[in-house]
């Protein structure tokens, strides 16, 4: 045999590699999260999409602005900045002497004609019983349309005391609502007149939400919708429902000029911005320790889900 033969071939076998298999916990946490991350996505798409909300909010309310009715010095102010009152509180006191002599004056000149009147109403009647021999029927009718002139008299002296009593009343201004006093101007000796601004009351009791929405949404927001409200400067959530949907917004275009005829804007963009719309929202609970304040910005969101669901 050849040398060739004799040599046999070595052969060397590669040891082989196991398969790796995927375990089945992975898996699961992958699918998981995936499907998280899809029920995620669908819920904001809800909040943020389908319902309307929007970041233009503005806490309002009503301001009951008092104005003295009488002129004078001021006397007395028991109140102080952005105090709470109480409706029937007094706020302020203006000096009251010419008033109550006026009083004084008006029941004098009231008296005086009542007697007068009196006097009249009995020489008539007196005449009235006479017969024609001894008054004739036209002194009769003088002396009636006396009587009654008399006791026109009379009423307007009755008029002009009960109006200096109103006028000494008036001098005591009270709180016609629960609030806070704001932004108070006046203070002690101050003299001031019939119809002067001096005292501004924030209702306490009539806060609500302004909403401006655009008006793609409004199709879907109806009276009564429930609402959520996030305040800027709170962490809290406050609940209320749709109250109402103004009717009527400014128009840039079709103002009157000075001469009367409308005034359009020549000017076309191609990106038509959506108009924004006030919604009222009443505002069914406020959480303790939230301080609502006039002007304040607050992001409001409609829930239309609810509506949907009860139906």
């Amino acid at each position: 045999m050849s040398e060739i033969e004799l040599r046999s071939p070595i052969v060397t076998r590669t040891p082989s590699r196991a398969v790796p298999q995927i375990g089945a916990v992975p898996v699961l946490i992958s699918l998981g999260t995936v499907a998280l991350a899809v029920v995620l996505t669908w819920a904001l798409w809800q909040a943020y999409m389908a319902a309307p909300w929007t970041r233009d909010g503005t806490v309002r309310v009503f301001v009951v602005t008092m104005a003295p009715e009488v002129a004078g010095r001021i006397v007395e102010l028991p109140v102080r900045d952005n105090q709470l009152v109480h409706k029937g509180d007094l706020l302020m006191v203006i000096d009251a002497t010419n008033y109550k002599i006026a009083v004084r004056q008006a029941e004098a000149v009231a008296g005086q004609a009542q007697a007068v009147a009196q006097n009249a109403q009995a020489e008539a009647g007196r005449r009235e019983k006479l017969t024609t021999l001894s008054i004739s029927d036209e002194q009769k009718q003088i002396y009636a349309s006396r009587a009654l002139s008399a006791n026109a008299a009379y009423q307007r002296a009755l008029a002009a005391r009960d109006q200096a009593r109103v006028d000494l009343e008036r001098t005591r201004i009270v709180s016609p609502v629960n609030g806070y006093v704001t932004n108070l101007q006046v203070q002690l000796g101050d003299y001031v007149n019939v119809g002067q601004k001096s005292i501004a009351v924030v209702n306490a009791d009539s806060f609500w939400i302004d909403g401006y929405f655009e008006e793609t949404n409004l199709q879907d927001i109806v009276e009564g919708d429930s609402a959520t409200i996030k305040l800027m400067g709170y962490g809290q959530e406050l609940h209320g429902h749709v109250e109402s949907v103004a009717r009527g917004i400014n128009v840039a275009n079709a103002q009157p000029d000075s001469s009367g005829l409308a005034s359009v804007n020549p000017i076309f963009t191609w990106v038509r911005l959506a108009q924004r719309v006030p919604v009222r929202i009443h505002i069914d609970a406020v959480p303790g320790g939230v301080r609502l304040v006039a002007g304040m910005t607050a992001t409001v969101q409609i829930d239309t889900q609810r509506r949907h669901i009860s139906k």
